[in-house]
């Protein structure tokens, strides 16, 4: 996919995931909208995946740690065809596979998460594990800013320094907000870039919700043989709806009839907007 496909690609998976979340009446919904464009960028243009051979021993290898916003993660899955759309109708229902956090039952999912901050540290054993039986796949893990937190990060983070871990791309989904409040009011993490240089990773700062930042780095990496990549990804929570951005209540707010109603009539404006975009780009 081209650009102008990617970011129009992203606004579809945000709708797709509002009316899931409205549907369960549950859902993580401001993480997901920060992380749309991330997880958009990596599935539809960087990774080497086949939902045809999910299990394909080469494949590009994608962790949640952040596991509790899934919902964008579910959306893609099902748009690339690794199980039907129809199942996104189950989701957080008595008896689904599509349970509020990554499900090894589902294709596509590598491993359980949600409990924070063991997602780098099995991404770390899988890099490990590619370098050891020359394998050509790279191994991305995308991680929250609250989870930076826990002292498992930090082990893993030197661990994939140490083991010259250049197959490894770490992100960290920058919204700035968790559950209780901001990063900075729970646990202080400023100078975050810093300290992963400190630890020993290639460093890139960027937009994490500008398209052609994410494929660009995601593309460069690594930009230092003999280094992991740790992308700072500075976000917007509940980035695409106006009244969710940088709101922390939106963290697992399920939107009312009427605000989905208003967050679907702002993203449809912003896809014919793209739309109209790539047209006068494609004719231009």
């Amino acid at each position: 996919m081209d650009i102008h496909q990617l970011k129009s690609k992203a606004v579809q998976i945000r709708m797709d995931l509002l009316r899931m979340i409205h549907r369960a009446q549950g859902g993580h919904t401001g993480g997901s909208l920060s992380n749309a464009d991330i997880l958009t960028a990596l599935y539809y243009r960087v990774m080497n995946i086949d939902s045809g051979a999910p299990k394909d021993p080469d494949r590009d290898r994608f962790v949640a740690s952040k596991g509790h916003a899934v919902e964008s993660l579910w959306c893609i899955l099902a748009d690339l065809g690794f199980f039907p759309r129809e199942e996104l109708a189950t989701f957080s229902q008595f008896g689904t596979r599509l349970i509020g956090h990554p499900n090894n039952k589902v294709p596509g999912i590598e491993m359980n998460t949600g409990a924070l901050g063991h997602g780098l540290a099995v991404s770390v054993g899988m890099a490990i594990a590619a370098k050891k039986d020359n394998k050509p796949y790279r191994v991305y893990c995308l991680m929250g800013d609250g989870e930076q937190a826990e002292g498992s990060v930090w082990e893993a983070a030197m661990a994939g320094a140490h083991y010259k871990l250049d197959n490894l791309i770490g992100i960290i989904d920058r919204n700035r907000l968790q559950i209780s409040g901001t990063t900075e009011e729970v646990m202080g993490l400023d100078p975050l870039d810093e300290k992963w240089a400190a630890f020993g990773w290639n460093v890139v700062s960027l937009d994490g919700n500008d398209m052609e930042a994410l494929v660009e780095a995601f593309e460069a990496a690594p930009t230092r043989p003999g280094k992991p990549t740790l992308i700072l990804a500075n976000t917007i929570k509940g980035k695409g709806v106006s009244f969710a951005e940088n709101v922390a209540k939106w963290h697992h707010h399920v939107p009312s009839d009427a605000e989905l109603e208003q967050a679907l009539t702002e993203l449809s404006a912003e896809l014919a907007r793209l739309t109209e975009e790539g047209a006068v780009h494609q004719h231009g």
